[in-house]
């Protein structure tokens, strides 16, 4: 299909805006303009909550390629799956890196102890270590040596990285807010159009 490799190149595009925003940002305020507000009047924390809101949403861009396909039937959709997701766990290591970086000064006993101490913490943890072992295996190499039907299996591990990701944003913010709970919402409903079609199967089947 010859529009594949455009729609890849714009998903690429689209997926690395808010790193190049970021980066711009963080240039102006540091280089030409010092009083810049780009970033907000924290920049830490603007860059910090920014870095974790597009791995979700890259994320749940890679859950939706699937119940896409469903609904609609095209195809095409799912040459983008792999690349959301590695889009996901690379704006989860920076959102890891980052607070190591910025909060902890680079210490993994640091880490350790807020991961213990903080749900949060532990439930963002859990998100990035699901999401290890799926961009580990992404490529036709891994599938090969896993064979389709493990593969398969270890990549629903995608599902475990969603909920535990929304789950952190849910507790990392204070008061009620609807914004994560929206994205719990949409994680549910990527759920439901998944299991819906196995669910008519089976009763044409019994």
């Amino acid at each position: 299909m010859p529009q594949i490799p455009l729609l890849r190149a714009a998903a690429h595009g689209v997926m690395a805006m808010p790193l190049v925003l970021l980066l711009w940002g963080w240039a102006e305020l540091l280089a030409w303009n010092p009083g810049s507000r780009m970033l907000t009047a924290e920049p830490v924390a603007y860059t910090h909550n920014a870095l974790g809101l597009a791995a979700l949403r890259a994320l749940l861009a890679s859950l939706s390629c699937t119940p896409l396909r469903r609904l609609t039937g095209w195809g095409g959709v799912m040459a983008l799956r792999r690349l959301f997701g590695l889009w996901a766990f690379a704006y989860g290591a920076m959102h890891l890196l980052f607070f190591l970086f910025a909060e902890l000064d680079w210490s993994l006993p640091a880490l350790a102890a807020e991961t213990a101490k903080r749900p949060f913490i532990l439930a963002g943890m859990v998100a990035f270590l699901a999401m290890a072992p799926l961009a580990a295996t992404s490529t036709a190499a891994a599938i090969r040596w896993l064979g389709a039907r493990r593969w398969q299996a270890l990549h629903r591990l995608a599902y475990v990285a969603g909920v535990a990701a929304c789950v952190h944003f849910l507790l990392r913010v204070k008061g009620f807010q609807w914004e994560p709970w929206l994205y719990l919402g949409g994680l549910a409903l990527l759920l439901l159009v998944r299991l819906v079609p196995r669910g008519r199967r089976a009763l044409r089947t019994s």
